[in-house]
């Protein structure tokens, strides 16, 4: 770098990199054209190797061929921006030149994320596109990390809006230009570096939305252990802050994608989360530890999650966040929704803001605010909305990790749950306005949407809070937990000691728990509503484990059977993932309660509606290539009922006769076969939990071991054993269970 003033200075210098550019062209004698040019230096850039920076040129080559080409002046600027960023310079040249390039690529960049495509349609080679192949990417990069070098022990510094402007430049670049935004993530030491532009407010947005694009796009997980300081760093963002750093939180604490299960079978994911357990703890595991570790990281994010709209950041902060998203693309579209919402507001209400129309002239490009700063309503909710969805992944993540039982601790002692239940009406499950805010291209009903994301992370937090936990308790308010001990009572049954344990100060507060609300807005759902399947899966979390008739009947009090029997009979749901969590539900309700069985036969009084109930029952059922432990588990249970009642023989029998007559014979049998050789490996592991066999069905986890092994008898003669009825030319047994 300290070289490039050189490059553009005497004669003889210019008379060698002249003589090079015509090396880098192999020899060409004729002028090169803008396309030769440009397919170079694309080549350059691919390879390293000869064409790759503006500085390769000499200014009035480029000033020539911008003449035909229309490149906007692009390359050089990148030619000044060279001979100006040199180590010992003072960069205040550099950063105008920043200044004249930010607003050609904006305005590019603007065009290129809303319908309005003209100018990338009608220019040959967008202004991103050159900025890139000439280099400006990486000298950007350079640019940004000079604070990492040290000049006879000092290091070098470069002003906040100077780093600011090169942010601004590098999203536009990634936005337009593909390929751009990858080969950054390839940069690990520029990704880590990046953490540390957040420590300066004037910085962090630009720096948080960048990171969460490469992120975005690293094929390997970052390591948050790696960044410098991250416990000093989190701890002193503010709310807001925070809020916004759990966008790039919910990239780094969450196991990447390994593709669709489905394709995969229960042997090879079995054989995976071994191959994963001997590998030691994933680099999301790392993420989610080194962030429990920070001091007061739950509190905090606890407490965003449950803050009011009124306790929420104020009018001068947030039009300070709004003109970030004025001029952060990454937001545009959401400014657009809440100018929106502001100008119609405005016609009903004295309190106003007017914004500048996109363009205008506006210094720092800050809205003009009139006498009265209020902000509407609508605004403040959906700023907290678009909050808390980014705080409930985070907080859920973590709730489904190793330290589970810490977070589950953390989370109780600083009231996320009663704090939500006072948030349920007015903001999570408030009614739709007809100015709330959607994204652009979508409607209300759209999963995009923020309400609707919002309502889905919530109900997804609560089915993770509840699993197999006994603080699900805490989803319930005194007056409610008083009427659990009361159904023990009139059962004559012991009451659950987890009830008896609960903190009753860390319980719900006012008329009604978080469960009871939801049990409320559940019967009340649409038949096409998307929340049924999300509601119907928090609802069964609460259920499972143990069974307790308590639960059960505080449920089935609520109407919840009848709800369920209504959803599935009459309004013959057609969603086989909706019908499948109503069937989750109903067995997680009715299980081992004979007041449940009384309620379903009162429900199902007809021949044809238990039809409707059975057809309901085979379209939910999945299909083979969906293989699951859940779907083995149930076909176990129902053979062991059968060699109860000394059936099983019967029960096999009849699976040999469906096989004969679809014309496949051991298709069922040699697959079942195989995959009772499974569950064998699966559940006797020595590290494997099998008691929730046991509690999910109580049935003794030796009386399925025992049926297992009767099954897999490889004595042809013995009557239960699944050998005896696959015939020998299609006897398909012997596959190797080895882990690859």
């Amino acid at each position: 770098m300290a070289a490039a003033p050189a490059a553009v200075g005497s004669g003889a210098s210019r008379g060698r990199r002249a003589a090079g550019t015509v090396a880098a062209w192999g020899g060409w004698g004729g002028r090169p054209r803008p396309a030769n040019i440009l397919l170079q230096l694309r080549q350059g850039q691919l390879t390293g190797r000869g064409l790759v920076r503006a500085v390769q040129f000499t200014e009035t080559f480029l000033t020539e061929r911008d003449k035909q080409s229309k490149w906007s002046g692009i390359p050089q600027l990148l030619l000044k921006l060279y001979a100006t960023s040199h180590l010992h310079s003072d960069f205040v040249e550099c950063q105008n030149i920043l200044k004249e390039i930010s607003p050609l690529l904006s305005m590019e960049a603007m065009a290129f994320v809303t319908e309005e495509r003209k100018l990338t349609q009608e220019t040959t080679y967008p202004n991103t596109y050159i900025f890139d192949l000439f280099g400006g990417v990486d000298l950007l990069v350079e640019i940004l990390m000079r604070p990492t070098i040290s000049i006879r022990g000092q290091k070098l510094k470069i002003s906040d809006e100077m780093s600011k402007d090169c942010l601004s430049i590098l999203y536009n670049t990634c936005v337009c230009t593909e390929g751009v935004t990858k080969r950054l993530a390839e940069k690990n030491d520029f990704v880590i570096f990046l953490f540390t532009l957040m420590t300066s407010k004037k910085t962090f947005l630009q720096t948080a939305t960048l990171i969460e694009d490469i992120l975005g796009v690293k094929k390997e997980m970052i390591r948050l252990d790696e960044v410098p300081n991250l416990s000093s760093l989190v701890s002193n963002f503010d709310q807001q802050q925070l809020a916004n750093f759990c966008r790039i939180l919910a990239v780094t604490i969450s196991e990447m994608d390994t593709g669709n299960d489905d394709k995969h079978t229960l042997l090879a994911k079995n054989a995976q989360q071994k191959k994963n357990l001997s590998l030691g703890p994933s680099a999301a595991e790392i993420n989610q530890a080194a962030l429990l570790s920070i001091p007061g990281f739950v509190e905090r994010l606890c407490k965003l999650a449950t803050r009011k709209v009124s306790e929420s950041t104020g009018t001068a902060s947030f039009l300070q966040e709004l003109e970030e998203w004025y001029t952060w693309l990454d937001n545009a579209l959401v400014l657009d929704a809440l100018m929106r919402v502001a100008n119609e507001e405005s016609e009903h209400s004295q309190a106003s803001i007017v914004f500048p129309p996109p363009g205008a002239s506006e210094e720092n490009g800050l809205p003009h605010t009139s006498t009265r700063t209020q902000l509407p309503q609508s605004m403040k909710i959906m700023h907290e909305i678009m909050y808390k969805l980014e705080v409930l992944y985070v907080l859920c993540v973590l709730l489904m990790g190793r330290q589970r039982n810490q977070v589950h601790r953390m989370i109780a002692e600083f009231k996320l749950i009663p704090g939500l239940n006072n948030l349920f009406d007015k903001l999570i499950w408030r009614k739709h306005s007809a100015s709330a805010l959607v994204l652009h291209g979508h409607n209300q009903n759209c999963d995009c949407s923020p309400d609707i994301t919002l309502k889905i992370q919530f109900l997804r937090l609560l089915q993770s809070f509840s699993d197999h936990h006994e603080n699900k308790y805490l989803l319930l308010n005194n007056q409610e937990l008083n009427e659990l001990s009361a159904i023990s009572l009139k059962a004559n049954i012991p009451e659950v000691e987890a009830v008896l344990n609960t903190d009753r100060s860390l319980v719900c507060d006012g008329k009604r728990g978080l469960l009871t609300r939801l049990l409320q807005v559940m019967k009340k759902e649409p038949a096409e509503s998307s929340f049924r399947f999300w509601q119907a899966r928090a609802v069964e979390s609460f259920l499972r484990g143990t069974t307790s008739y308590a639960d059960q009947m505080f449920l089935l009090k609520r109407g919840l059977l009848e709800h369920i029997l209504y959803c599935i009979v009459d309004s013959e749901c057609k969603s086989r993932d909706v019908l499948q969590s109503y069937f989750d539900l109903l067995g997680e309700l009715m299980k081992f309660n004979v007041d449940a069985f009384k309620r379903f036969n009162k429900y199902i009084n007809t021949d044809a509606k238990f039809q409707v109930f059975l057809k309901q029952i085979n379209s939910s059922w999945p299909g083979a290539l969906q293989e699951n432990v859940s779907c083995l588990n149930t076909s176990l249970v129902i053979l062991m009922l059968a060699r109860r009642k000394e059936r099983l023989p019967l029960y096999l029998r009849l699976l040999q006769r469906m096989e004969h007559s679809k014309k496949y014979p051991g298709f069922l049998l040699n697959n079942f076969h195989n995959l009772l050789r499974f569950w064998q490996q699966h559940y006797l592991h020595k590290d494997k939990d099998s008691t929730c066999l046991e509690n999910s069905s109580c049935i003794s986890f030796s009386y399925w071991k025992e049926t297992v092994s009767i099954l897999l008898n490889p004595d042809r003669q013995s009557p239960s054993a699944l050998v005896s009825y696959i015939e020998e030319p299609y006897m398909d047994i012997d596959r190797d269970f080895t882990e690859e």
